[in-house]
């Protein structure tokens, strides 16, 4: 009787040992993988230690208001359109 209550105890403890086990490895994987780029969650968890981004000098952003549009490739004698007042 005892045997088999002790049997029982000890399953159970297992289980839940490995799907503890399983639900931190799965943390882990998401964090390294996904979570640890946003600084909003490294700040909540209190890690330091992986903010790789954050010692480097911030790079100058580029102004594209001041560019009439999109940025396109110079064309080619081929690609241009003359136009007929020109072409005669």
């Amino acid at each position: 009787m005892w045997q088999s209550v002790g049997l029982t105890v000890l399953v159970i403890v297992a289980t839940l040992v490995c799907v503890f086990l399983f639900m931190l490895f799965g943390w882990y994987v998401v964090w390294q993988l996904f979570l640890s780029k946003f600084k909003f969650l490294r700040e909540l968890v209190g890690d330091g230690g992986s903010q790789r981004g954050e010692t480097e000098p911030p790079q100058p952003e580029i102004d594209h208001s001041s560019a009439s549009g999109p940025r396109q490739r110079p064309k080619t004698p081929r690609q241009r359109v003359v136009p007929p007042e020109v072409a005669t």
